[in-house]
Order: C-alpha cells, then sequence, then structure tokens
C-alpha cells in the first residue's frame, strides 16, 4: 500500500508528489495520457507565467535552476552582497487585457519585501514544468505510471481505492490532481458549484498572411479580446457564452471569422496548425476534501486564464497541502492541521474566481461594460491600482488568517540573509519549518531541540531583520510566528506546537 496516490502527472500533481516525497512518503502517480509529450505543452501553446509566488516556491525547494534552464530564462545573476533594495519587477502584469505600467507600480506599499534571487515573474511552457518536476520526482523515489486514467474511487476508514483501467491502486490517501474534468472529483462526490461561461475562448498555433495587421502582446477591442504573444500564437475571446467549447471542430473558416470579428480587422488566417478552446466557466468545490480524498488544483477550481492564475493557484495548494498530509501520514500532525488546508487554500480559490469574472465583467461586448472598462481602465493606470493588480497576480496579497494582527503573521515570509550570506531559501530545501533567531544571545536554541527533524534552527545576525527578533517559517514559507522584542520562548514553543505538534521530551 502507497502513503499516498495522487491522480494527474500535471504540474500540480508533480509538485505535490515531490513535496510528499521530500517528506519520505511512498507516493504513486496515475496519468491517463501514455506519453508525457504533448504539443500542446511545448511552444508556443504551452507558454504560461509563472508569478512571484510559484517562482519562489521553486527556489525554496532548490528547483529554480533547473527551472530556469529549462524555459531557456537567463541564469540567475550573482548574488550582489550589498543589495539592500528589491528590484523592481519587470512587468506588472494585465487586468482584462488592459497591460499595467511597471513605473507605476509603487514598490513602498509592498511591505515585508527583501531582496531574493528570485526573478519576479517569469515566463514558461508547461512541459519545462513537468520536465524539472518530473526529474525531481524520480530522484525522490515517487513512482509514475502512464495510461492509468482513474475511472473509480473508494474509500473506508483506513485506505482509499482507485481503479484505472484493469488495476486497482490502495493509498492510505488520495488526491485529485486531475484537472478541470476531474474523475477523482466526480467519482469521490466532491460538490462543484460556480458560473456559467460568458464566452467561448481559443488558443491557436497558426499562420497569419498578413501578422502585421495585430499588434504584439494584447489587443483589447470592443468584441472581445485578441492576445499575440509570440509569432504564430494567438489566443481570442468570443462571447457566445460558451457555445463553440468542445462541442465541434473549429475549422478554419469559423476561427477566421472570429479573429475578424474580435479583432475588428480583415487579418487573414492562411493555416491552422494547432487548437484547442477554453471558456470563462468560474466553478469550485465547496470543501478540498472528502474522507481520505483530497483535491488541488484544477480540480478543485476552474475559472478563465485570464491573468494567467490557475497554474500559479495549483503550486500554492500543492505547495500548502504537501507538508500537511505527510504529518499526518507520519502520524506527527497536531489536531486539526490537514483541515487547515481547505479553510486556507479555499478563500484563495474563491478570491481568484471572483478576480476572473471581475475581468469578464469588464470585456464583455455592452454599453454596460464597456462604460465599466473606461472606469477601470482610469483606475489602473494610478500607483494604487498598478500596486492593487501586482500584489494580486504576485500572490503578494495572499495572507492566511492566523488569528493575528501582527502585519507578517500569515504571509509568505520575505527571503532573509544572515550576515554570512545564507539565505531563508537556503534552509528550506529539505521541506522542514525554519526557526530564524536573530537575537544576540540565541535563547531559543534550547527549546527548537525539541523540534528536531521538524523545525530548522538558524541563528545570527541577518543584513536586513526588518525590526524582528524571531521568526518562525512552516515548511511552505507561511510565517507563523514572529518577535519583535527579546525572543519568547513560550510564545515560540506554543506556535511551533500548534502547527508541528508536541515537543519532544
Amino acid at each position: 500500500m502507497f502513503d499516498v496516490a495522487i491522480a494527474g502527472a500535471g504540474p500540480v500533481g508533480l509538485f505535490l508528489a515531490c513535496e510528499l516525497g521530500l517528506a519520505g512518503c511512498s507516493v504513486l502517480v496515475l496519468e491517463r495520457e501514455p506519453d508525457a509529450h504533448s504539443p500542446f505543452k511545448a511552444k508556443p501553446l504551452g507558454l504560461r507565467g509563472l508569478s512571484n509566488a510559484s517562482v519562489e516556491a521553486f527556489y525554496r525547494r532548490g528547483m529554480l535552476r533547473e527551472l530556469l534552464t529549462a524555459s531557456g530564462a537567463p541564469e540567475l545573476p550573482a548574488a550582489d552582497t550589498e543589495a539592500h533594495e528589491p528590484s523592481p519587477p519587470r512587468a506588472v502584469g494585465h487586468f482584462a487585457g488592459m497591460v499595467l505600467d511597471p513605473a507605476q507600480l509603487d514598490t513602498a506599499a509592498l511591505a515585508y519585501r527583501l531582496p531574493s534571487p528570485v526573478p519576479g515573474s517569469m515566463p514558461t511552457y508547461l512541459d519545462a514544468v513537468e520536465r524539472v518536476l518530473s526529474e525531481r520526482a524520480d530522484k525522490l523515489g515517487v513512482e509514475i505510471r502512464r495510461g492509468a486514467a482513474v475511472s473509480a474511487v473508494t474509500q473506508d476508514a483506513e485506505s482509499v481505492t482507485l481503479r484505472a483501467g484493469e488495476h486497482e491502486y490502495t493509498a492510505r490517501w488520495a488526491v485529485g490532481c486531475d484537472g478541470g474534468r476531474s474523475a477523482v472529483r466526480k467519482a469521490a462526490g466532491f460538490a462543484f458549484v460556480g458560473t456559467e461561461p460568458q464566452f467561448t475562448g481559443y488558443a491557436l498555433h497558426a499562420t497569419l498572411a498578413d501578422p502585421e495587421k495585430l499588434s504584439p502582446g494584447f489587443n483589447l477591442t470592443p468584441t472581445g479580446l485578441v492576445l499575440q504573444p509570440s509569432e504564430g500564437h494567438l489566443a481570442m475571446t468570443d462571447f457566445d457564452g460558451g457555445a463553440f467549447d468542445r462541442s465541434r471542430e473549429p475549422t478554419r473558416e469559423h476561427l477566421q471569422a472570429v479573429l475578424r470579428r474580435v479583432s475588428g480587422t480583415d487579418v487573414m488566417l492562411s493555416e491552422v496548425h494547432r487548437v484547442s478552446t477554453f471558456t470563462d466557466r468560474a466553478m469550485q468545490t465547496t470543501t478540498y476534501g472528502r474522507g481520505r480524498v483530497l483535491l488541488a488544483g484544477d480540480a478543485a477550481h476552474i475559472h478563465s486564464p485570464l491573468g494567467g492564475q490557475g497554474l500559479n493557484t495549483g503550486i500554492g495548494d500543492a505547495m500548502n497541502l504537501g507538508w500537511k498530509l505527510a504529518a499526518t501520514v507520519h502520524g506527527r500532525a497536531p489536531d486539526g492541521l490537514l483541515d487547515t488546508y481547505t479553510s486556507e487554500r479555499h478563500p484563495v480559490g474563491a478570491r481568484v474566481l471572483d478576480w476572473s469574472r471581475a475581468q469578464v465583467a469588464a470585456m464583455r461586448p455592452d454599453p454596460h461594460s464597456q462604460a465599466l472598462q473606461a472606469v477601470v481602465r482610469d483606475l489602473l493606470g494610478t500607483r494604487d491600482g498598478t500596486t492593487y493588480v501586482f500584489q494580486r497576480l504576485s500572490g503578494a496579497s495572499i495572507r492566511y488568517d492566523l488569528g493575528s494582527d501582527h502585519p507578517l503573521m500569515g504571509r509568505s515570509a520575505p527571503d532573509f540573509r544572515f550576515e554570512d550570506g545564507t539565505r531563508l531559501g537556503d534552509l528550506m530545501g529539505d521541506g522542514q519549518g525554519v526557526l530564524l533567531d536573530f537575537s544576540a544571545d540565541q535563547r531559543l536554541q534550547g527549546p527548537a531541540r525539541g523540534f528536531a527533524n521538524r523545525i530548522r534552527y538558524a541563528a545570527g545576525a541577518a543584513r536586513n531583520d526588518l525590526g524582528l527578533t524571531a521568526v518562525l517559517v512552516r515548511p511552505d514559507g507561511t510565517v507563523i510566528w514572529a518577535g519583535e522584542h527579546a525572543p519568547d520562548a513560550e510564545a515560540f514553543e506554543q506556535a511551533a506546537t500548534y502547527w508541528f505538534g508536541a515537543p519532544r521530551a
């Protein structure tokens, strides 16, 4: 019997498998597709944008260099030992196709931001992400079986059984990471609720006879959106109520008509190599766990790709769930730990769905939405508007409610750096929690021994401690305790016990 069986070998399923493998769990991944390679994952159709939070997750697990190489991105620069301010992002993003100006970003409003090797958001391709994660999963002993489509799920008080083809696989826990049409979600009886689509979207690899008639990047028009991220790669939305999505094969003639109508030009599609469709249907499960079955990524929430947050939200799910499920498997999780996966991540997913809906509302081809779009465009042109959008898209606005007024609690930890050059990110590769003790007398070293193999202790003076004397960080990078005065051993022990279980004698 495996500790955990995961349905789906996409980025979310593989990232979760790596988290569990890192924690010493036996993991089986079942993937319905027999081949890991697909033209829809490669250049150009596989283009995706990773948010700062997602790139940070790869950095904290020691996979960022491999990801940059696989993505064809520049290598990380040599560490700037004198840097005191983080570099401004090269791009801020867009809202409903309205691109924002990075010069308008108010970096002073980004609380607790420190210099880091993380290059902000970055473009990549699905096949690059999956290749890096597959190689790491293999090194961690994760077993991946392809051509195994899950068709049935049964569970009892002790285990879960997944049926794939003629085979049955049993594990103590199961996680559905098998996409928007998740077989695990349906078989396990999760409620999936939300709103129906407004448009059919198309992603094309095509040849244009006259590409100069379309501007590169976003082309927002009164009838929809055309995006040309690179030559031969097009995406467009047609507000038909989602009628064409997967209902029939889109012909070149149909795509030509949609492209001309939406772009407002007479651009010519001379050849269509590949095409896929999507909608802005926005649905979410009411809970992320039922018994011994959990969901992550698109299996738990779907929405339009506007803003590129689907993949990023899924990676956040995997990072949040992995260490909690591993602690549960090993019998060291405090009561209610696994329940915090739903209580923390469900609100994040709900906000992303509403973010998607808001963009659709501003894009609809009717007078009311066009009037709204004009107002929104003015607001996005302000420093506050640009900063707000950046915080939403980068993940900087995510803050879990941990019952504390301290502004750092529940947020992703800044990349604190000790005087010897060691960064917080360097200390997180093994998937443990980290206690940073900046106090002169290192008084938390003794209490930290009670959490050995769960919390790594690191002490010393920091280049920029942000006025803190100690910081306790969960394995997913979330701050769960911060001391601003003399380190309080009792307060540390209370926070550590709540998240990691009682200390050993």
